[in-house]
Parts: C-alpha cells; structure tokens; sequence
C-alpha cells in the first residue's frame, strides 16, 4: 500500500514536470514577438494535492501568466536569466524529491524484510 506522504511526493514531481516543460516552452519562445511568459501555479497545485483524500495524481496543473515582468518592444516579456534560474531550481527541487521519495521506499522495503524475518 502505497502511503499518503508517498503519493503527494508523485504529485510534487507531477508539477516539477509540468514547471520544466512550462519553462522550455518559454525559453523555446524567448524570441517570439507577443509572447507572454507561463509559469505553473504551485499553490493551485499544492492545494488540489493536499484536498485530494486519496492522494491521486493530478492530471493536469494550471499554468497562468506572470505579471510585473519586463516587456520588450516586440511585446516579449521573457527573460533568459530568469528561465534558465528556474530551470536550475527545479532541477534541485526534482532531486531532492527523488531522494525523499527514494528514502520512503527504502522503509517499506525495511519493513517488509522485517515483517519476514519475524514471521
């Protein structure tokens, strides 16, 4: 059975999926006149997440636009700098959930040699 803390770390690397994917896109139209960058809504997705009593993963996130960044005369508004840092973040992120997720299966997996030794 897989636990609850389990299946919010799957939903989590659902969303740090979905911010990577978000975060290409936006790179892959750094030069294209009007576009707006998009990020993924991590409190939308974390509320939905942590209400779902079944701990299901999501199928979708949603992704907004960002407000207050810099527009550039072709009315661009994406910045390099910013995309590649959150690249950077996520990946961190991603890696750290990996090794969380990792830890929590090494238990079960503890608890089932344990359970046999004592059966």
């Amino acid at each position: 059975m897989i636990s609850a803390k389990t299946r919010l770390m799957a939903n989590y690397l659902d969303y740090l999926s979905q911010q990577q994917r978000t975060t290409a896109a936006n790179l892959a139209n750094l030069d294209t006149p009007g576009y707006r960058t998009r990020q993924v809504d991590f409190s939308a997705a974390l509320r939905t997440a942590l209400n779902d009593p079944r701990g299901e993963p999501q199928a979708a996130v949603r992704v907004t636009g960002v407000e207050g960044l810099a527009v550039k005369s072709d009315g661009n508004d994406v910045s390099l700098d910013r995309e590649l840092q959150n690249l950077s973040e996520t990946a961190v992120r991603f890696s750290h959930a990996l090794i969380m997720l990792r830890g929590g299966i090494r238990s079960v997996r503890s608890a089932i040699h344990e359970g046999r030794g004592n059966g």
